[in-house]
């Protein structure tokens, strides 16, 4: 071992670690390990710095800019009035009209963005259908990794797998080289979700408005300003009520009108005030002067909203810039007029003092914010809207304009007229041209965290074949497994694979995965197209936690689920997938 491998390895270890605690985001972690081999001069600054003109950075970063293209016209809008007209005559239809619709779009575009659009959607046919929406959601996201095992347009890790496939001589692989296993993969995925599956998801999330799902009826009052309070006359920011108790004031209800309040406000007696507080503030209210209750309601959504805003329920996702923040350190009102009313964080439900708390992707949070703000959050990617607000409008021509320029991609890049990169950057220009999107749009589709940690990745795969880690990996795995047949150390890597993206990047997965598996193959002298498409397929496979996969985060605040109900329904998906990859692999790709 020289002094290189062992610090390549070191550093491999560290990164893991770094992924699974999450320290720090995904990106962060990536471009630390490149800067790092760079510094100790271990790559070089022409090899350190490829992985962002690799064609799979440049891929990736275009299939963002198609599928915001294909969502942001209301393309995909269809899917929801399909599901609203099944949703009247058979749950079970409904169900399977929906896995198999998100699976189909996943296979050509990006399934984080598939999801996405589709949250909003499947909440409001839960509610129509009278069905929680828990029990939609998670086929819904398992659906869409499914779908996007079928083609390297899938998923940014098919194209990343091909690309690091390419820079070992060993070829790009085609649009739909994993068509053939993925479709068995995706038929028993559904197969399982509609039988086994569907009594395994939980039913935890009701099928009442916002409000009632964030329990927050407990915590809501009216109060009426009586001539005595000491608060009328003050601004609501000096005001005695405010500042002596812990309440926030929502909205003021003074004669026909609907104010929302601000720190300038001048309270008027006569003036209600709809406030938030725990359940000791209220009732230490009780005892006030000054001030009365108003009428005992059961509080709904449009007792919150005004004319000019809307109650939304919002989630953040992977690339939110809050994640890492406290909601003091958002700067929420300041920045968009947000109010944030509650926060359900790992299936912990928070009405108050939550100013502090650290927010977390995944995180769902109820806010009252301005009609203006809505879209402006979204394309900011602070928070993905799952409520109503969240869903597109209908544009045909934009829409037809879309579906055409991704139906063109598809075909060119099938057909061999242009490399993939080539289809999907040109694909990205005309959606801009056409109007699609527009340029600030565009690049505000770009997830750059997950471009920067192909890159980061990358670098660290080139170190390991340069340094001869990967060789030395590999001639552990042989020496281990290895005595056992090539049918052993397929499975070796497939259930590897499976289990290290359950708790780190799938993309860093295959970035360190794939360039050992495809030294081990070659060290035994077989075909290293198998021990490949293993690392591939179980880097897509991951069932068991809500981290592990970008979509599975973005589902768990909306769908209330808790850690241990990806793993109730996810743990026996990831065994058959397990048993059917180690089978059929070598069927399809013979060692």
């Amino acid at each position: 071992m020289t002094w290189e491998i062992a610090f390549v390895l070191g550093l491999t270890v560290c990164a893991v670690v770094l992924f699974v605690t999450e320290k720090f985001s995904t990106d962060i972690v990536a471009i630390l390990v490149m800067i790092v081999l760079l510094v100790f001069r271990v790559l070089t600054p022409a090899e350190g710095l490829a992985g962002f003109a690799n064609t799979a950075t440049v891929t990736v970063g275009a299939m963002f800019v198609l599928s915001a293209g294909m969502f942001r016209s209301g393309a995909v809008n269809f899917v929801g009035k399909a599901l609203g007209r099944l949703a009247r005559h058979s749950s079970r239809l409904m169900l399977f009209v929906l896995m198999v619709g998100v699976g189909v779009l996943s296979s050509f575009l990006n399934n984080t963005a598939a999801v996405a659009i589709l949250i909003p959607v499947v909440i409001v046919v839960a509610r129509r259908a009278k069905t929680s929406p828990s029990k939609l959601l998670m086929p819904l996201s398992f659906a869409s990794m499914f779908g996007g095992m079928c083609t390297v347009l899938g998923t940014s890790t098919n194209i990343l797998a091909s690309s690091i496939a390419e820079q070992a001589g060993l070829g790009a692989f085609s649009m739909f080289e994993f068509t053939k296993l993925g479709i068995i993969f995706f038929a028993v995925g559904v197969a399982y979700m509609m039988t086994l599956g569907r009594r395994l998801v939980p039913d935890h999330r009701g099928q009442g408005d916002l409000t009632t799902s964030f329990g927050l009826g407990d915590y809501l009052t009216d109060l009426v300003l009586q001539s005595e309070s000491k608060s009328v006359g003050h601004s609501l920011a000096s005001a005695p009520l405010v500042k002596e108790l812990n309440i926030d004031v929502l909205q003021i209800l003074r004669g026909e009108d609907t104010l929302r309040p601000t720190p300038e406000t001048i309270l008027r007696e006569g003036d209600v005030l709809r406030i938030q507080g725990d359940l000791r503030t209220i009732n230490e209210l009780k005892g006030r002067a000054g001030v009365t209750f108003g009428m005992s309601m059961k509080w709904r959504d449009e007792h919150l909203q005004s004319t000019d805003t809307r109650l939304v329920e919002a989630v953040l996702g992977p690339s939110s810039p809050l994640a890492g923040k406290s909601l003091t350190e958002s700067r929420l009102r300041e920045n968009y007029g947000a109010s944030v009313l509650a926060i359900r964080q790992h299936g912990t439900l928070r009405q108050g003092q939550f100013e502090n708390i650290t927010l977390m992707p995944g995180d769902a949070l109820l806010i009252d914010v301005p009609n203006d703000q809505i879209e402006h959050l979204t394309q900011q990617r602070v928070f993905l809207v799952v409520s109503r607000a969240g869903i597109p409008r209908f544009d045909w021509r934009k829409a037809s304009k879309a579906v055409a320029i991704v139906v063109a991609v598809v075909v060119v890049a099938a057909t061999g007229l242009l490399p993939i990169v080539a289809a999907a950057a040109t694909g990205a220009l005309m959606m801009v041209l056409s109007g699609c999107v527009s340029t600030e749009e565009a690049y505000g589709a770009i997830e750059w965290n997950v471009l920067f940690l192909l890159a980061g990745m990358l670098s660290l795969g080139a170190a390991m074949e340069k340094t001869g880690a990967s060789t030395m990996l590999a001639d552990g795995m042989i020496d281990s497994v290895g005595g056992l047949g090539p049918l052993a150390l397929l499975a070796a890597f497939f259930g590897a694979t499976m289990l290290l993206t359950e708790v780190m990047s799938n993309n860093a997965t295959v970035a360190l995965l794939l360039p050992i598996a495809i030294t081990t193959a070659q060290a035994i002298d077989i075909d290293p197209s198998a021990f490949m498409f293993a690392v591939v397929f179980a880097a897509s496979s991951s069932f068991m936690t809500p981290v592990g996969y970008q979509t599975n985060t973005m589902i768990y605040g909306p769908g209330q689920y808790r850690f241990k109900d990806f793993a109730r329904v996810g743990a026996p998906l990831n065994l058959i997938f397990w048993a059917l990859g180690t089978l059929l692999i070598p069927w399809f790709w013979p060692f």
